[in-house]
């Protein structure tokens, strides 16, 4: 079953984030119903500790303090009372089990879950 769609925002904030190795793409549905694209480095250590949560705390310092004077201040938690979904994914480990990088692991089944892996292709 495909997600559903949101076509009218109900006047909240819908967050779209890929954390990719170098980048994080963030797309968010704004209460307007506009769409909006940001880019950071996934990871700036100087800057934020966490690329998706600055990425949302951007957007809701851009576009919700000036109407609502909620203070999306970097040295609090984000105020979520105007988040109507966050859909997250990422391609760090994908990319790391493509490129060989990562701790060597190993993979254990139990019984009954054998097919597992038959399964996942």
């Amino acid at each position: 079953m495909a997600p559903k769609e949101i076509k009218d925002s109900g006047n909240k904030f819908h967050f779209s984030i890929d954390r990719g190795g170098t980048f994080t793409d963030i797309h968010c549905l704004l209460p307007n119903n506009t769409e909006i694209v940001r880019k950071l480095l996934s990871e700036d250590p100087d800057n934020y500790p966490d690329a998706p949560t600055e990425g949302i705390r951007r957007i809701l310092s851009e576009h919700d303090t000036p109407l609502t004077s909620i203070s999306y201040d970097r040295n609090i938690p984000v105020n979520t009372s105007r988040i109507g979904s966050i859909r997250m994914g990422t391609t760090v480990a994908t990319n790391a089990l493509l490129e060989r990088k990562g701790e060597r692991m190993g993979l254990v089944i139990t019984k009954g879950f054998k097919d597992l892996l038959k399964i996942g292709n």
